[in-house]
């Protein structure tokens, strides 16, 4: 997790270098502002991709978690079954 949080870091620092190089550049007003829409719509698309392939992520997450423990459920569920039944022929000697 601590490497998803550094990533973003380096995104929100290169955007901040990229809006200051824009700022500065040798461009009229109008040109470098058109730039900058054109940059923070891009910034917008990139973060709607990303954010819908993390909701993708983790809804296969949940499912593979849900498919696990239904799996898991039917192996412990026959587990006891196996040791109840051990246990009354045990009781009745095997009859």
């Amino acid at each position: 997790m601590d490497d998803d949080s550094n990533l973003g870091y380096f995104f929100l620092g290169l955007g901040v270098g990229v809006a200051v190089g824009l700022l500065f550049a040798p461009k009229p007003g109008h040109e470098t502002r058109r730039m900058i829409r054109d940059k923070a719509a891009d910034s917008g698309d990139y973060l709607k991709r990303q954010t819908s392939d993390l909701r993708n992520q983790a809804s296969d997450l949940v499912d593979k978690s849900k498919d696990a423990l239904a799996k898991h459920r039917e192996s412990i569920s026959s587990a006891v079954e196996a040791g109840k039944q051990a246990y009354r022929e045990a009781v009745t000697g095997g009859d």
